[in-house]
């Protein structure tokens, strides 16, 4: 007998998170967004990954961690660096000719430029929209505490989805390639932001989520 599906999914902050991320919420109804853990260099909580002309470009956001608190809701956003106009021009340069940038992008560079002061606040909106945009129903919680371990009710993919690490395996057989701006030139790629979804593939992200 096949064992139940988990009836929430529990991931950490991301920015403009991948793919993998939105396949969790579409299959669970339901995450679960760490709060309490301490924000780790090199990963998805400040960086995202999108399909540009030369093939995959890393987007970071520079961040500053003040005293000795590491906790992810402390974290402050750096706007002295100019990073948010170098993302900006790296989203239109890479998606502007894409199917449904323009049906979408008010409302990512929006947020960008609303200029939320903490990395977890940034992080919470784009989700959040990136959510409603690709057409998953989901609700979404804040974690009260840090558990380290989770039941059977849970997927807990708080140290799966990597940068460094493979997709997780339960994903891995759904990445069928979808149409992609420079396909022809670099071939499908995998595990990047669902940006790259939302915009090449528009209200059927939603049908490849599932």
């Amino acid at each position: 007998m096949n064992s139940p599906a988990p009836a929430c999914a529990v991931l950490s902050s991301a920015y403009c998170p991948p793919v993998e991320y939105f396949m969790a919420a579409a299959a669970t109804g339901k995450i679960l967004i760490e709060t309490h853990e301490s924000y780790i260099k090199q990963t998805y909580r400040n960086r995202c990954r999108i399909y540009a002309c030369d093939g995959v470009l890393s987007l970071t956001v520079p961040v500053s961690v003040q005293g000795s608190s590491r906790s992810i809701r402390s974290v402050r956003v750096d706007y002295t660096k100019p990073w948010l106009q170098q993302h900006e021009r790296a989203l239109i340069s890479a998606y502007r000719t894409s199917a449904f940038f323009e049906y979408y992008q008010d409302d990512i560079l929006g947020i960008l430029d609303s200029k939320p002061q903490y990395l977890f606040d940034l992080n919470y909106a784009l989700t959040v929209k990136m959510m409603e945009l690709l057409g998953i129903r989901c609700g979404i919680s804040l974690t009260s505490e840090y558990i380290h371990e989770y039941g059977p009710d849970f997927l807990d993919l708080r140290g799966s989805i990597h940068p460094k690490k493979a997709v997780p395996e339960i994903f891995r057989d759904r990445f069928k390639p979808y149409y992609q701006v420079f396909s022809e030139r670099f071939g499908f790629i995998s595990g990047l932001s669902a940006l790259d979804l939302l915009f090449n593939e528009g209200p059927d992200a939603v049908s490849y989520l599932r």
